[in-house]
């Protein structure tokens, strides 16, 4: 019977997963998106269908954390009830300003 892996053996590719993600979306243009299937294939090579709901999660977290959005149809979703294709792209970042008092 095969052996669960371990909280720390599926961090390490949790992390690897967030990393490509990054990885590919700071190598895009600011507006461009990645579907995760890309992030899969980095990490997990001809096994990256394995990882595709791995992939999801990992962009759910990056979402979550507020690097990421998530898109259909190039509208912003709640990945927790997302279904079908979805994509990643860099969320914008936030001018800085403080409002005029």
């Amino acid at each position: 019977m095969p052996e669960e892996p371990s909280s720390a053996q599926s961090a390490a590719p949790d992390r690897d997963l967030e990393a490509a993600i990054l990885g590919l979306l700071a190598h895009r243009a600011a507006t461009s998106t990645i579907c995760p299937s890309e992030a899969a294939r980095v990490v997990g090579g001809e096994q990256w269908r394995e990882q595709m709901d791995a992939a999801r999660a990992a962009a759910a977290r990056l979402e979550a954390a507020g690097v990421v959005d998530i898109t259909q149809r190039g509208e912003i979703v709640d990945p927790a009830t997302a279904r079908g294709p979805i994509r990643i792209r860099r969320r914008p970042a936030a001018t800085g300003r403080e409002p005029d008092a």
